[in-house]
């Protein structure tokens, strides 16, 4: 059963979340995912959050009940999955940036492809989301009560191996220190800035 407290704001989740599991159990098998990157976004405070501007069809799940999976499509091409903490009716959301493949490593790679390297399988929001078959359908999925995409403790990180920087590929807000990671580990995805970005000032 999973202890991390989902009802409080994003940024003090997300790295919690690090080392907790997500695992999907489908017909063809069960993979199960570490993950090793995550980013806060903080609603109607957040300029980078979907809901910023309040609630719509398409975001609605983000506000609540916090243990929720938020699934929305990337650039029309990658399904990407939010865990949703926090209060009910307030938006709050968990990106899940990056993972390591745990269990069902075969099944993954079905997924992705028999070439990706190991430590790529789930590198990046769509690779993550890809290799543990994740899609719109699970949209509002509930994430502890036993179902088949359940999330665990997994194993506590020591915070001397987290590390925190801006987010990635966001126009707003890009410089927030809500990005999440382990050090050294190289399933987490590089970080790059959104060209439609102002860097910072003597960059």
């Amino acid at each position: 059963m999973n202890s991390i407290d989902l009802a409080r704001p994003a940024e003090e989740v997300a790295p919690e979340l690090l080392g907790a599991v997500l695992t999907h159990e489908t017909p063809e098998g069960t993979v199960g995912i570490t993950i090793t990157e995550t980013e806060a976004y903080s609603g109607s405070a957040d300029p980078a959050s979907h809901a910023y501007r309040g609630r719509t069809a398409r975001n609605a799940v983000m506000f609540g009940p916090a243990g929720h999976l938020y699934v929305y499509r990337s650039h029309g091409l990658h399904w990407c999955a939010n865990i949703v903490t926090g209060v009910d009716g307030i938006a709050s959301a968990v990106l899940i940036r990056a993972g390591r493949v745990v269990e069902g490593e075969e099944l993954a790679r079905e997924r992705r492809g028999d070439k990706v390297e190991r430590p790529r399988l789930a590198r990046g929001p769509g690779n993550f989301c890809r290799a543990l078959g994740i899609t719109a359908e699970h949209n509002g999925t509930a994430l502890l009560t036993g179902g088949p995409v359940a999330l665990s403790e997994g194993e506590r990180v020591p915070a001397t191996l987290i590390r925190v920087g801006p987010r990635v590929g966001v126009s707003k807000a890009h410089d927030w220190q809500h990005r999440f990671y382990l050090a050294g580990d190289p399933t987490v995805s590089a970080y790059r800035l959104s060209p439609r970005a102002r860097p910072p000032a003597g960059a």
